[in-house]
């Protein structure tokens, strides 16, 4: 079994909740609004990494990022960005077997189409009344997904 573990706007506050959810990841994935390169650093210190840009990741550090990327595990496709209204492919035509999106701040897991969508939320500063939260994809040895959400903050 493969864990990916999924954050997403963090915003500068890479809270240590979250960084405590994140151990025993085999990668991670941030879907954007990092809101500052330390984080990217804390991130791969756990496990290796993949960050796509967030439209608020405006620095040059983070004009340096990827829009969009796609990351192979367990034997299948993830396709990263930040905002689902910008998905430029048709993921199940491409293979792609999940798509991982942050932006809109709200935990969410829904199929589409024989394809997994996955927001882990933001696990970084308060906005509005949405949970702190975070995410976790498992890649079973067949191929097979499934996909958490944890509340790390009320």
């Amino acid at each position: 079994m493969i864990r990916v573990g999924l954050i997403s706007d963090t915003h500068g506050l890479l809270r240590p909740e979250a960084l405590a959810w994140l151990q025993g990841s085999n990668f991670i994935v941030h879907a954007g609004d990092i809101g500052d390169p330390v984080i990217l650093d804390q991130l791969r210190a756990i496990a290796p990494l993949t960050a796509v840009r967030g439209n608020n990741d405006n620095a040059p550090w983070g004009r340096a990022l990827p829009e969009a990327t796609q990351l192979q595990a367990g034997g299948v496709t993830l396709q990263v960005l930040h905002d689902l209204a910008e998905l430029a492919i048709d993921p199940r035509a491409a293979g792609v077997a999940a798509v991982i999106t942050g932006h809109s701040h709200q935990p969410r897991i829904e199929h589409r189409d024989g394809v997994l969508f996955v927001n882990p939320g933001s696990a970084g500063p308060r906005r509005f009344r949405l949970p702190i939260a975070a995410g976790e994809l498992l890649i079973a040895d067949d191929g097979q997904l499934q996909a958490h959400t944890v509340v790390l903050a009320a």
